[in-house]
């Protein structure tokens, strides 16, 4: 993939800035929280693990995309500056 196809050009700034800082919804990080834990202390069952690679995509997903905002938004700050 080319630096340009990275960019999330069809957004507005405001959109980059609130996507850049976003977070998993408080009910999935709580999950994820508890299965981490658990997952040092005993086994976790077929289930739990399957929900815990859900999640852990997820949180891949949403930082892979906070991470294109980033860049986005530094390349739309570059162009308005001219550097």
């Amino acid at each position: 993939m080319s630096l340009a196809t990275e960019l999330l050009t069809s957004l507005s700034i405001e959109e980059l800035e609130a996507l850049a800082d976003g977070k998993l919804a408080p009910a999935a990080q709580g999950r994820l929280d508890e299965f981490l834990a658990k997952q040092k202390s005993q086994s976790l069952s077929a289930e739990e693990a399957a929900e815990l690679d859900g999640l852990l995509q997820q949180s891949d997903q949403l930082t892979i995309l906070k991470t294109r905002a980033r860049y986005t938004l530094s390349q739309a700050k570059a162009q308005a500056t001219g550097t």
